[in-house]
């Protein structure tokens, strides 16, 4: 029930942090994994930390940002692995600034291009081979800011909210083919992403500490399990949902 033995899978992101667990939840679980992601030696060590371990992966670069190289990567993907079984739009990246019109355009542009337009790149690219099996897996990773708001982080609370309802508006056009769409919406995890917020605002991110009922911040390793349950026919019924992972942080 719970098997995704053999499945191609993209983690796009799956080069560090969430992705990285991700992505190394799902080689241990069997699933034949695809890296991507634009730094190909970081993406080239969780291959061969992958490989070592006796699991299946390749590693494929790509700027989700742009169609045209995400639109290559798929190719190539399909390519080397076959057709795409498991999507994890995972990518992402924050720009803090103290108050919201601090922002440049600049900056605003490039969050919403890699958090928001890329999961629209993905799936829209990808969902005709799914369509042709009649069956398939889309996971989007949203975040906490997907449900609060944050001074300090506008523009990735917009972009994580906008994951959201894409994701709901996938799932209701797709579960007609067979295709089930899910996000998870991490809590605090630490990675290198988090590691600038401990940094800048040690503050605000010791009064985080205190409010998860956990009693500590999650590690990219915490998101695997519920990542391979939304890939697995376990959730077959299961659409359109968003599932936070936070130690209980948004029951507060």
């Amino acid at each position: 029930m719970f098997s995704i033995k053999d499945k191609v899978s993209i983690v796009t992101g799956g080069n560090g942090g969430i992705g990285e667990g991700i992505a190394k939840g799902f080689a241990d679980s069997g699933s034949i994994v695809a890296i991507v992601g634009r730094n190909d030696e970081k993406s080239k060590k969780v291959k061969d930390d992958i490989v070592e371990s006796g699991g299946k992966a390749e590693y494929f670069s790509c700027d989700v940002s742009k169609y045209e190289s995400v639109k290559s990567c798929i190719e190539e993907v399909n390519s080397k692995l076959g057709s795409v079984d498991i999507l994890v739009n995972n990518a992402g990246i924050g720009i803090r600034t103290k108050e919201p019109q601090e922002l440049t355009e600049d900056n605003w542009r490039t969050v919403i291009e890699t958090n928001l337009s890329s999961v629209h790149y993905f799936s829209s690219l990808i969902i005709d081979q799914m369509k042709e099996k009649g069956s398939g897996k889309i996971i989007n990773i949203g975040s906490m800011f997907s449900i609060f708001g944050g001074a300090h982080a506008s523009v990735y609370a917009a972009s994580k909210g906008g994951v959201v309802q894409y994701t709901k508006s996938c799932a209701v056009a797709w579960i007609k083919y067979g295709i089930q769409v899910n996000a998870i919406l991490p809590g605090y995890i630490t990675t290198n992403l988090t590691d600038g917020f401990k940094e800048f605002f040690p503050e605000e991110a010791n009064l985080v500490t205190t409010r998860i009922p956990a009693g500590r911040w999650g590690v990219p390793n915490d998101l695997a399990g519920t990542a391979i349950y939304l890939a697995s026919p376990a959730s077959d019924y299961v659409t359109g949902t968003f599932i936070p992972v936070d130690g209980g942080y948004s029951i507060r």
